[in-house]
């Protein structure tokens, strides 16, 4: 079943047990996707996007949950960072699992080998391998430094 399938499913569960927060999430997920399949439309593809989309899609949302909700609690609206961090648990579901600090090494020096990167100039190249086969499953803010660090 590919992600939209699932997150339809997930939305008609939410409805039938009367989760609304749950509900509310999954409305907003869906709204992201919708949105973005107009603007695909708009470019003259097919209009719906790809379950890497997707996953970049989600990726994002959870991402500016959590800045939110960093910026809530430094505000002291507690309860507002508690939604935030809410929905990042029910938007979670639906990403890859995330790899550890030993995976995601071995994928940097998988991807280094696979770009015959020799040199921090070849950065890009290294990111990019990383980016079309670990979307959604690691934080590439954070994977940058390490690769420049085993490049360098």
């Amino acid at each position: 079943m590919n992600l939209r399938d699932r997150l339809q499913v997930a939305l008609k569960d939410a409805m039938r047990a009367k989760e609304a927060e749950r509900l509310s999430t999954l409305r907003l997920i869906n709204a992201a996707i919708k949105d973005r399949d107009i603007a695909v439309r708009g470019e003259g593809n097919d209009g719906l996007v790809s379950d890497a989309d997707i996953t970049a899609i989600l990726s994002k949302m959870v991402k500016q949950r959590q800045e939110s909700a960093r910026v809530y609690e430094e505000g002291g609206r507690l309860e507002l960072a508690e939604k935030e961090l809410d929905e990042i648990k029910v938007v979670e579901e639906f990403l890859p699992r995330q790899l550890t600090g030993g995976e995601v090494d071995a994928a940097i020096a998988a991807a280094i080998a696979e770009s015959g990167a020799r040199s921090i100039r070849d950065m890009g190249k290294v990111m990019g391998v990383l980016k079309g086969k670990y979307t959604g499953q690691m934080d590439f803010g954070a994977v940058g430094p390490r690769v420049k660090d085993m490049l360098g």
